[in-house]
């Protein structure tokens, strides 16, 4: 009797198993399987759609499997709400755009997708046609697509991704809730134009973490109705800095509580950044609660500036930003500048900013020669030892 029981048991214990690896190899969706070839030239658009919707209907964790090899994908609009908690888009292989323009404003884009996960892999955004119309200056050229795009989305993590030579912006953040991008490789030319690496507006409680980003543009730029950001360990090079800005163009909400610890900028345009336009449409709007610490400059142009006179194309004709800039902490940042003027506070002359601290800041010249700081419409205060000599 005891030894029916045992084997009844052992029967019961392998149908559970095997009830359990049927479930988890039901919630693993390979692109593969439903179409997509690893050849580079065949379209892999309906198979990545037919994945992600089978993976967002699941009732339990699902992944979306990219396996190695290059899948050429003409656009993903991978939209939520999902029945699944936690949706996770693996790669382990490259998603290449399209030749040419991608079309439209975003190649991948996720929305309204809360407990998603993209991991691994690499996202090449084929932009140089796009760069190369920009360039002649003709005029005409399509604005190019952000390589990929978190919409209104909670509880995101972004992990051990690879965007190559996106046409626009790598990764934008936007209306989004709790998200973390950790261990990104962010390259494109230093020529190729506004291709951002990371972008966030409109969003509250990101972190972006232990990332190395080359472009064209800004490392990270940080837009209007952003909150509770916090930016460390950043490496910076070539590109245009870490910019919270351009803000104040129109009407839009402010910027508060930015945290940049940890970066390092080698012969980048900036380092530390705050640019407003010119223009008085952004009643209101406000950077706030602003700390950056702990950065290292190497060839640097502007290491440490607030630039509120901000206006390409001269259409600001005798205007003053609009934009309240106030509590901004500098702390610990030393290195090298490549122009005589390392620290700079353009502000406004209808709104200084106010409440502007340097500690510990160590900036000369490229070979050691002293730098200059420059002064307009600023108050604040300095402590611990301050080169150059504070202007506050």
């Amino acid at each position: 009797m005891a030894s029916s029981k045992t084997s009844l048991v052992s029967v019961l214990f392998c149908y559970v198993l095997t009830l359990a690896a049927t479930a988890e190899a039901a919630s693993l969706y390979n692109i593969v399987g439903l179409g997509a070839k690893p050849d580079g030239r065949t379209d892999s658009a309906d198979a990545v759609a037919a994945a992600w919707s089978a993976a967002c209907r699941s009732l339990q964790p699902a992944t979306v499997y990219v396996p190695k090899g290059s899948f050429l994908l003409s656009h993903a609009a991978l939209s939520g709400p999902c029945s699944s908690s936690r949706v996770t888009v693996q790669i382990d292989g490259t998603l290449v755009a399209p030749s040419g323009y991608t079309g439209g404003d975003e190649w991948i884009v996720f929305d309204h997708v809360d407990g998603l996960a993209v991991s691994g892999g690499t996202v090449d955004g084929r932009g140089a046609s796009v760069w190369a119309c920009k360039a002649a200056g003709h005029g005409g050229c399509p604005n190019g697509a952000t390589s990929v795009t978190v919409l209104n989305s909670r509880d995101v993590v972004i992990s051990g991704l690879r965007s190559v030579n996106s046409e626009l912006y790598h990764v934008v953040i936007n209306g989004c809730e709790g998200v973390t991008v950790r261990d990104v490789r962010i390259v494109a030319p230093g020529s190729s134009p506004n291709t951002d690496g990371i972008h966030v507006q409109g969003s509250s409680g990101v972190t972006v973490t232990r990332a190395s980003i080359r472009t064209g543009d800004d490392c990270v730029s940080v837009g209007p109705g952003t909150a509770h950001l916090r930016v460390e360990r950043v490496s910076c090079g070539p590109g245009h800095g870490i910019s919270i800005g351009s803000l104040g163009k129109d009407e839009e909400a402010g910027v508060e509580n930015v945290t940049v610890t940890g970066a390092s900028f080698a012969g980048t345009e900036n380092g530390l950044r705050i640019k407003t336009w010119a223009r008085a449409a952004a009643r209101g709007a406000y950077v706030r609660g602003v700390v950056f610490e702990h950065a290292t400059m190497r060839d640097v142009r502007n290491p440490i500036i607030i630039d509120q006179n901000y206006c390409p194309n001269h259409g600001c004709p005798h205007q003053s930003s609009a934009v309240k800039i106030s509590d901004v902490r500098y702390t610990d940042i030393r290195g090298s500048s490549a122009s005589q003027v390392a620290v700079k506070f353009d502000c406004s002359a209808s709104n200084p900013c106010t409440g502007i601290g340097l500690q510990d800041i160590r900036l000369t010249l490229d070979g050691g020669a002293p730098a200059e700081a420059v002064c307009q419409h600023a108050d604040g205060g300095a402590s611990g030892y301050v080169v150059p000599p504070s202007c506050l």
